[in-house]
């Protein structure tokens, strides 16, 4: 619930900057507060801000190959361990935007415990947010592991 108050607050904090100052601007520090937003519900396995993080058609490709839709990934979220994933860090982020759609790339950090043992992966983003009724949603994201 937490998350959910940060992301509507800073979202409201952004609208006065997009009058003031040029949209494109505007929409890009929305969007990389709404990504930093996601890492920090997905850390605390906040389905209801995820829920509202990611449009109802959204399509995620996971750093396996593996293709989810929304429910599906919500579901995986509620049913993981809080031993799971101890750490969701992003390293960079990056925005462009293209009309109505911004396009976030990066890199993020997640620390996990597998078998005991923890474990530090690095992933490469993207992520694809689209305006609908004058707010960003993410409507398709995916992750590719860094190896280096």
């Amino acid at each position: 619930m937490k998350t959910l108050c940060v992301v509507l607050l800073l979202s409201s904090l952004f609208a006065p900057v997009a009058a003031q100052d040029d949209s494109t601007a505007a929409a890009v520090y929305t969007i990389i507060a709404l990504e930093k937003a996601w890492n920090q519900a997905f850390k605390l396995r906040d389905t209801k801000a995820m829920d509202i993080l990611l449009d109802d058609g959204a399509l995620l490709v996971n750093d396996d190959g593996s293709l989810q839709s929304k429910g599906q990934f919500l579901s995986g979220i509620r049913e993981s361990k809080p031993s799971d994933e101890e750490q969701v860090t992003p390293e960079s982020i990056s925005v462009r935007i293209f009309g109505g759609v911004g396009i976030a790339t990066g890199i993020f950090r997640a620390k996990e415990i597998l078998a005991g043992k923890i474990v530090i992966k690095r992933d490469r983003f993207v992520d694809t947010w689209m305006e609908k009724n004058h707010n960003w949603i993410c409507v398709s994201a995916s992750a590719t592991p860094v190896s280096h």
